[in-house]
């Protein structure tokens, strides 16, 4: 669902010297061969006193007391929470040279990202990969990025101010007890710095052969007083080059994005108030006539935070967010979304955490359907209610064990009323020690296409026709997972988990043509695990690994046309390297090596690509850094099928970030 033909508005950024980009395998090992040696050389002369103000140079005890909140929507260590959590920090980000928020993504390792084209990515967890992936809750800053349409997020419409991010709290597994539907195999939580944190001046300047990115902030406070306010404004704007299939022809997605916001903060720790607010526009080519994808929005979003007592607290939200997209030849879509939201926590005696609470989310979503011949969605608009109530306990049993009990009921406008409960017991094996078992029930409700889509748009459907009985898919999900600190120097996480599916997704044939049913059942099983190990002081090293199997086979009956492969795309395992180096107070090194094992339908090759980025802090308020991107290879797929597929190629990517 992407790029065009004949665009002037996104000019290509400036090639770097193709004799670089184009240095053969051979040629590109040897010279990181020689940045390693010369690293091992001059290890000794490090002095393990220098330490910057990053994540990198934390104990690991102190990573082990970073708090998240995705995983029981209350603040809590890392190490204390009963979930296959990763969390991605805000320097993770700034050392990997990520210029995007999918290449950030790709950081955590239970994470399956791949690049589709210049701006469509699959980005799934636990499998079901796909652009249009259903299984995966996405929030920003608390809001949810949620297409009706297929109950899934478009990756080219969300851009993120990397500078501004705090964390991003990657869960693999259920979460619709506090989340809600479609949080089946994850939620991706991405969370900004406060306003507070982003005081002063930044400029950020980004170039390279395939892409180029310019952002800048401004932070400022209302008074003097601890209490008073504090705002930041932003603005960014970036540019996709066109990708090329592996005949070399121009695949013409192109593709440039304009985004703008604010925040406000102000009040005590006691109660305290945040408003926001983002505004984007994005043309993207299609490679046809009319030649340009329009996308574009805006949210604003207020929430309040209250301390009701020593063991008491209220939290309030409400957002707005429209989207707009004219997809030409196919629909233009105006989705309106009004979302309310109130929790309420509080403990007592050895409950730990009761939280209760519930939401509101209203969307009116109108669809012009600009070549019915071909396909429409019937009836072109639809008003979508989704409402629920949750409660959850964490209550200790024992000494170092945790009880975790919790109910969502939810209703939508296509099934009515769901239930999902989960339950979760963490044992406190020893210090830094967390054994923990989970089993969930989750729901990924209908969207739009699996309800309304018809092609063409009148009778006879004789290609598709919309499901009018299509109902929620299920899973039940059980989990076992170990988190620890063996040592001062090593952290670690695995998790096994078997998910067990039902009423998945079809294409049956009927009178009407084919139309989607929930005719295919089967399991996903697996083990995801990483790891940080702190070499020196300076030097940090880390690992994930992910191996999986999907058995899903249509239930008797169903004729299932296309069989499974329609639910994704996946590999069966894949592992990623990084290391993180600091080469005295102002020079730092970091390399990302990933490997994804080959898809199967359609087939993808497997491939590994190594990133490596060097950095300078010219200034204290200067730093200068060069990424380069799948340094061995010089191109490589990652999504779709031959001939028209593209081909991810090296790049190189320099960027100025200014602080004052």
């Amino acid at each position: 669902m992407k790029s065009g033909a004949g665009r002037s508005k996104a000019r290509p950024p400036a090639r770097l010297p193709r004799r670089l980009l184009q240095a053969p395998a051979p040629v590109a090992f040897a010279l990181v061969c020689a940045a390693l040696l010369a690293i091992g050389s001059g290890h000794a002369a490090i002095k393990p006193e220098l330490l910057a103000a990053n994540l990198a140079d934390l104990t690991l005890e102190q990573l082990s007391n970073i708090e998240v909140t995705s995983v029981s929507k209350r603040a809590e260590r890392l190490a204390d929470a009963a979930a296959s959590v990763y969390v991605i920090a805000a320097d993770d980000i700034r050392q990997s040279g990520a210029a995007t928020l999918p290449e950030a993504l790709r950081l955590a390792p239970n994470l399956r990202v791949a690049r589709a084209d210049a701006n469509q990515y699959a980005i799934s967890a636990r499998g079901f990969s796909s652009v249009l992936a259903n299984k995966m809750l996405v929030l920003i800053d608390g809001r949810t990025v949620y297409s009706p349409l297929f109950s899934g997020v478009f990756w080219e419409a969300q851009a993120v101010m990397l500078e501004d991010i705090e964390r991003i709290e990657v869960i693999s597994g259920p979460g619709g007890t506090l989340w809600g539907s479609n949080a089946v195999n994850g939620v991706i939580n991405i969370i900004t710095r406060s306003a507070r944190e982003t005081q002063g001046v930044l400029v950020a300047a980004g170039a390279g052969d395939r892409e180029k990115a310019t952002a800048a902030r401004y932070g400022g406070q209302f008074g003097a007083a601890a209490t008073d306010g504090r705002f930041r404004l932003y603005a960014r704007y970036s540019e996709q080059r066109h990708t090329a299939s592996a005949n070399g022809t121009e695949i013409r997605d192109a593709s440039d994005h304009t985004q703008a916001g604010f925040r406000t903060d102000w009040g005590r720790p006691a109660q305290n108030f945040t408003i926001q607010g983002d505004a984007y526009t994005s043309d993207i080519d299609q490679g046809v006539s009319p030649a340009v994808r329009r996308l574009s929005g805006a949210n604003l979003l207020g929430r309040w935070n209250r301390e009701l007592g020593a063991d008491s607290s209220l939290r309030v939200q409400m957002y707005y967010d429209r989207t707009q997209r004219d997809q030409p030849g196919a629909i233009k879509d105006v989705l309106d979304t009004f979302d309310f939201e109130l929790q309420h926590g509080f403990r007592i005696g050895t409950h730990h955490a009761l939280l209760w609470g519930g939401n509101y989310r209203h969307q009116r979503d109108s669809v012009e359907n600009l070549n019915p011949a071909a396909l429409a969605l019937i009836p072109p608009n639809r008003r979508l209610n989704l409402g629920g109530m949750f409660v959850q306990d964490d209550v200790t049993l024992a000494r170092g064990i945790n009880l975790t009990a919790g109910i969502k009921f939810e209703h939508n406008d296509f099934t009515g009323w769901e239930y999902l409960p989960n339950l979760r017991l963490a044992w406190k094996v020893a210090d830094e020690h967390l054994l923990w078992g989970a089993v969930s029930r989750a729901v990924r409700a209908p969207s739009r296409v699996d309800r309304d889509f018809y092609s063409p748009g009148r009778p006879p459907f004789s290609v598709f026709a919309g499901g009018p009985d299509f109902v929620s898919e299920i899973a039940t999900v059980y989990e076992a997972g170990y988190r620890g600190q063996s040592q001062p120097a090593l952290t670690w996480s695995i998790t096994a988990y078997h998910h067990d599916f039902d009423r998945l997704r079809s294409q049956e044939p009927s009178p009407a043509g084919p139309m989607f049913q929930n005719r295919i059942d089967g399991a996903v099983d697996g083990v995801e695990a990483w790891g940080t190990y702190r070499m020196t002081n300076n030097w940090r090293l880390n690992a994930g690994f992910v191996r999986q199997r999907e058995r899903l086979q249509p239930e008797a009956g169903s004729l299932a046309i296309g069989g499974v492969s329609g639910l994704g795309n996946d590999p069966k395992q894949w592992w990623s390297l990084g290391s993180s180096l600091e080469l005295g107070s102002d020079l730092e090194f970091d390399v990302n090596v990933r490997h994804v094992g080959a898809l199967p339908n359609p087939v993808v090759p497997a491939y590994t690509a190594v990133d490596a980025r060097v950095s300078w802090r010219l200034r204290p308020n200067l730093e200068l850094s060069l990424t380069a991107k799948n340094l061995f290879d010089p191109r490589h797929p990652e999504w779709g099928a031959v001939p028209s597929r593209a081909e991810i190629e090296r790049g190189v990517f320099a960027k100025l970030v200014w602080r004052m």
